[in-house]
């Protein structure tokens, strides 16, 4: 598992030789002669001839013994993680036989001439279930004899909040219309939808033809909620298109479904269900006063959505034949192996079929029977356990040794991923693999996670922390340190002492902040929000090292909106736009929370303020500024967008990072 040796000092003899002639001619031009004959280039060249030596020997000490300690203790560099998105594949046509879009189908960004396409590959299949309209119920007051025939218990077993409904299939079959909801909807009155079959992970269009009867809401905003049954409850349905203003006219509305979607039995009819639920109006909004009106429903899958991920994996390679020796190392085909992809597993043939080989951390702690393998996922290297002679002289195994002349492969690992994944909404629009009946694909969210690989210079900085710690968190280093190795996804870390209350005190906070999409330097702030199974492992982590007492707290840092409003004058002959655009992309970059933004590149700091007079110069620096005429700086509140007074400084608290929010910049002419 080596760590990449740097050399302190690259020059050879021909370069010391040519270096020395030129500081000859800058010193003592007079000396004109500079041949291998004359008697002071030989006097150059010996000389050259004991520095070379001398170099050659400053190369084998500081860095390189500090980085064979490093090597020493187990330290291992962090490996790059992959970015993750949602991934909609359309069809061309409503589904009319299943159709699987198979794991590992590529999707990617448009080539341009200057950027190579990002690729994306889907984790797992994604069955496309072809479905129609089977059942439809509504929850309102019996009304008829007909109604109270109809009626049935609101959901199977699991259902929160049962409602009773009447059956409406023979209604719409006879294109008798009936309102959805009561005649005066209520909050939590329902409209059952009855699919032919499950449809998880897919996108149905539900094809609706009303009157617009449902009066009183503003069809930007409807109090209505889409749901699907998925077995414990009801789960949210991404609404992707609503031309019905809520039910309020025809039109199609695009559902798309969550994957735990499953048959469940209402009224005693077993359907795929989804429904449509009256809730409370936003705040400003107005209620429903009288119910939509239902003429006709049609349904049909159109899509459906998988996760894909920003790696190209590797489903079985082989590594070669074991020579049944303690320590054998095998190189992997391709590095680095990703982090956050899934674990990779090893596998050795035998007479009773392939064995497999479980993943650690060390050996330290592997008996010599324990299948225990140990992977290096920046160099690429899969290690089997050493024998250790003891001071008795007696050989110790840490871990077992494969047979010898046992075929040894490895499955499930992946390379790829970085800080490039994180693209936004709508780039992932090419599809590269060939999958029938297919017309479009796109990504509804930006793709996130995605991290580079730590660097040298990074680990070199965390060998300390690790000697220190081991693997004990009780500095604020330490707390950090444990998070990034959790989870190398996040972008940055930062730990603080939660408080000094007596309800706080003992307790740290671990302020997270993601690897988030950007275009042009532009965040979205809910993209900030550190995803939860990110916050799960690195607080299963902390929890091991923390020390007893200690509580710990994860959560987002505070976010200090900045708008920064500027006028500036162009050279002549300039295209306006161009600078324009040129600014607003160095502000964004310049205040931005991101590895890549602020100062130094590695991100805005914790608490610094934002001042006027750096803001200026980073605008006077972009090309065609002639003058930067007036800067104005504002705080805002990325959430409601409330603007602040103008001011000349914008402090932050200590553990607080600012946000670009809607720079407005004006260039004018020469």
């Amino acid at each position: 598992m080596p760590l990449p040796v740097p050399n302190l000092d690259d020059r050879r003899f021909q370069d010391l030789v040519d270096e020395a002639k030129r500081l000859v001619m800058q010193r003592c031009p007079e000396w004109t002669d500079h041949n291998v004959s004359d008697p002071g280039v030989t006097l150059i060249e010996t000389f050259a001839h004991m520095t070379d030596q001398l170099l050659y020997r400053l190369n084998q000490v500081p860095d390189r013994l500090y980085l064979t300690f490093l090597n020493l203790i187990g330290l291992r560099m962090l490996p790059p993680t992959p970015a993750r998105a949602p991934v909609t594949f359309w069809l061309t046509s409503p589904a009319r036989v299943p159709l699987t879009v198979a794991a590992g189908s590529r999707v990617g960004t448009l080539r341009t001439a200057t950027a190579k396409s990002i690729v994306f590959s889907a984790e797992h299949d994604l069955e496309l279930v072809p479905c129609a309209l089977a059942r439809i119920r509504t929850a309102v007051e019996p009304e008829s004899e007909e109604d109270r025939d109809g009626l049935g218990a609101g959901a199977d077993a699991g259902n929160a909040e049962p409602a009773e409904t009447a059956d409406r299939s023979r209604l719409l079959a006879d294109g008798r219309p009936f309102p959805a909801f009561r005649q005066s909807p209520r909050v939590g009155d329902t409209l059952l939808i009855g699919l032919s079959a499950p449809v998880p992970g897919c996108a149905i269009r539900l094809g609706f033809r009303g009157r617009a009867a449902g009066v009183g809401v503003n069809p930007e905003h409807p109090p209505l909620t889409w749901e699907a049954w998925t077995g414990d409850g009801w789960t949210p349905c991404e609404v992707g298109l609503d031309e019905t203003g809520g039910l309020n006219t025809s039109g199609a509305i695009v559902l798309h479904v969550p994957p735990g979607h499953l048959a469940g039995i209402v009224g005693g009819d077993r359907s795929g269900w989804i429904r449509a639920r009256v809730v409370e109006p936003e705040e400003g909004q107005p209620p429903y006063t009288h119910s939509p009106v239902v003429e006709g429903l049609t349904a049909c899958t159109i899509g459906g959505t998988v996760e894909a991920v920003h790696a190209e994996a590797v489903a079985i390679e082989t590594l070669g034949q074991a020579e049944g020796v303690p320590g054998q190392q095998f190189p992997l085909g391709r590095s680095p192996v990703l982090a956050g992809y899934g674990p990779p597993v090893v596998e050795t043939s035998s007479t009773h079929g392939w064995r497999e080989w479980t993943e650690v951390e060390h050996f330290a702690d592997s008996g010599p029977d324990d299948r225990h393998f140990v992977l290096d996922p920046v160099s690429g290297l899969v290690l089997f356990g050493p024998a250790v002679r003891e001071p008795d002289g007696s050989l110790r195994r840490y871990g077992a040794t494969p047979d010898k002349g046992a075929e040894v492969r490895i499955r499930g690992y992946a390379t790829g991923g970085g800080a490039r994944g994180n693209v936004p909404v709508g780039a992932l629009s090419r599809l590269m693999s060939s999958i029938p009946s297919i017309a479009a694909v796109e990504n509804r969210r930006p793709a996130h996670g995605g991290v580079d690989g730590e660097s040298l210079e990074e680990a070199k900085n965390r060998g300390p922390l690790l000697v220190r710690t081991r693997s004990r968190a009780v500095t604020a280093e330490d707390y950090e340190i444990l998070a990034r190795e959790a989870a190398p996804e996040i972008a940055r870390v930062r730990c603080v002492p939660a408080g000094r209350d007596t309800e706080e005190a003992g307790g740290v906070r671990v302020l997270i902040v993601p690897a988030a999409a950007m275009q042009d330097g532009r965040i979205a702030f809910e993209n900030l929000v550190p995803p939860e199974p990110t916050l799960r492992r690195v607080a299963a982590r902390l929890d091991q090292a923390r020390v007893v007492g200690t509580r710990v707290a994860l959560e987002p840092p505070l976010y200090r909106g900045v708008t920064v409003v500027a006028r500036l004058v162009a050279r002549p002959r300039v295209n306006i736009e161009r600078v324009r655009e040129d600014a607003l992309d160095a502000l964004y970059r310049y205040l931005c929370p991101l590895p890549g933004g602020g100062p130094e590149g590695s991100g805005w700091p914790f608490g610094r303020p934002v001042q006027t007079g750096e803001v200026f110069g980073r605008l006077q620096q972009i090309q065609g500024v002639e003058l930067v005429e007036d800067v104005r700086l504002f705080s805002a509140d990325p959430v409601t967008g409330a603007r602040g007074k103008v001011a000349r400084r914008i402090d932050l608290d200590v553990n607080s990072l600012v946000f670009s929010y809607e720079h407005q910049i004006r260039v004018e002419a020469h």
